[in-house]
């Protein structure tokens, strides 16, 4: 008998073809890398260094007082409740109006679906755009509300339509004739039959609605006044600001030696909370992908490349 476990060697043009692949993925890997692992060594290296440069990938002089200061800021604990309201909320709504419609849009006994499907599709091409989508909100009473981060884009057209291929592809259209015929009910169907089946897809949606709604900080730029009201992400964007004004006191040419030293002071913690406030607000996302990771890439394989 042949023996068809023996090696295969490598031509020269296979083994230079490796070493390119190998530099790539070392170059790609880096550049993801690095800055996680700057701004992590950042968040617990002392002010100075950081700003000085000297700590450049490593942690240096390495001190707690960043996160010290940032357990104590009201500000940020407040921002983060905000966040995770948001975003459960957010994510909770997202689902209920996204998961009905894609499998609206893909039951083939579901008359005029070809009609709603291009209409809901225009609008990824065209949108009234910031202005009129202002005056819509305040008219509706939604400005400085939770309302206004929750219901504007609570809904996604390409997630609609990433779903409706998963239902068209993955729960057999058969199936539910035969529960029909057994006496159920459409409702019954589709939460008997249809949403324990797509666990994946569910699961990919609540990661791209909840990391989408996490990481916004725009709409509560535009649309909130309320201090109270604010997300992580724009206490985040206001801990920047005040770094930017309090270094060009300290370096301004019309101020004392003492109050220039104590801008600076203030704008080198202000840098150090900067690293820790991003370390703090990437935390969730980072522990629940994993658990979602095994559903993450079926749901948009299929999803995407079927139906």
């Amino acid at each position: 008998m042949t023996n068809t476990n023996h090696l295969i060697k490598d031509t020269k043009a296979d083994r230079v073809f490796k070493v390119f692949l190998y530099i790539f993925i070392f170059l790609a890997v880096a550049i993801v890398v690095y800055p996680l692992v700057y701004i992590i060594s950042a968040s617990i290296s002392s002010p100075q260094s950081v700003n000085s440069g000297a700590m450049w990938f490593f942690p240096k002089d390495i001190t707690w007082e960043g996160y010290g200061v940032i357990l104590k800021y009201k500000d940020i604990w407040r921002g983060y409740g905000m966040t995770i309201f948001y975003t459960v909320t957010g994510t909770l709504v997202s689902l209920i109006l996204t998961i009905p419609c894609a499998y609206a849009i893909s039951r083939p006994d579901f008359s005029g679906k070809k009609w709603f499907t291009s209409f809901m599709l225009v609008t990824m091409f065209l949108n009234g755009g910031l202005i009129p989508t202002y005056l819509l909100i305040r008219n509706m009473g939604m400005i400085d509300t939770v309302w206004a981060i929750i219901l504007p884009g609570a809904a996604s057209v390409y997630n609609i339509v990433v779903t409706r291929s998963f239902f068209q592809s993955s729960v057999p259209w058969e199936m539910q004739e035969a529960a029909k015929i057994d006496g159920a009910s459409d409702f019954q169907i589709f939460f008997k039959i249809v949403l324990p089946l797509s666990a994946p897809i569910i699961a990919v949606m609540a990661l791209f609605y909840g990391v989408g709604i996490w990481n916004s900080y725009f709409s509560a730029l535009v649309y909130l006044q309320n201090k109270a009201l604010y997300p992580l992400q724009m206490v985040l964007r206001q801990i920047l600001v005040l770094q930017d004004m309090q270094q060009g006191a300290a370096t301004g040419a019309n101020v004392t030696a003492s109050a220039a030293q104590a801008a600076y002071d203030k704008a080198t913690l202000a840098a150090i909370i900067k690293y820790g406030v991003m370390i703090v607000s990437s935390l969730p996302v980072i522990i629940v992908y994993p658990f979602l990771q095994r559903f993450f890439v079926k749901g948009v394989l299929i999803g995407s490349l079927k139906g």
